[in-house]
């Protein structure tokens, strides 16, 4: 019996919730943020699983959901103050993520939003740059020369070789 696209896309979600959790944590710093922006992107695709016309593509058409997502939050809460940019609270790490190097994550924010995506997607959620490609709906080459730029602004930024496997 041939599993529907909605069937498929439920199975997905459940077996990768904490990809997806770390990836949302990594745009918007807050535990209940993240968790938010996780909820509303399944929403999101489950609603619109009927669109899905390649369920090939299932992986990337959800990342390219959950990255909006990501960033709309982002956009939205710019314009807010938070309890941890007003000294109110102390940021939760991510589960799992203990041993972060926060130097490397600082100059990551301090990269360009399209490049910032490029670097998660690549080394934190371990995609190949075809999968960027279509996650983000560009060109293969403008990846692989984001990606390339990205890392040497990283290197400049934290003083270490940052090398691209």
């Amino acid at each position: 019996m041939e599993q529907t696209t909605h069937q498929r896309l439920t199975d997905y979600i459940v077996a990768h919730q904490e990809v997806f959790y770390r990836l949302a944590y990594s745009y918007v710093k807050n535990r209940d943020a993240a968790l938010d922006v996780v909820q509303e992107s399944i929403v999101k695709a489950l609603s619109k699983s009927d669109s899905l016309r390649n369920p090939e593509f299932l992986k990337t058409w959800f990342y390219r959901i959950l990255l909006n997502e990501s960033m709309n939050y982002y956009r939205r809460s710019r314009r807010l103050v938070s309890l941890e940019e007003a000294g109110l609270a102390e940021a939760a790490a991510p589960q799992g993520d203990h041993g972060a190097r926060l130097d490397l994550y600082a100059a990551i924010e301090r990269l360009d939003p399209r490049e910032q995506t490029i670097i998660r997607l690549r080394f934190f959620q371990d995609m190949k740059l075809e999968e960027i490609a279509r996650v983000t709906e560009t060109n293969l080459n403008t990846v692989k020369s984001r990606l390339y730029k990205s890392l040497g602004k990283l290197r400049a930024l934290t003083g270490e070789e940052c090398s691209y496997e």
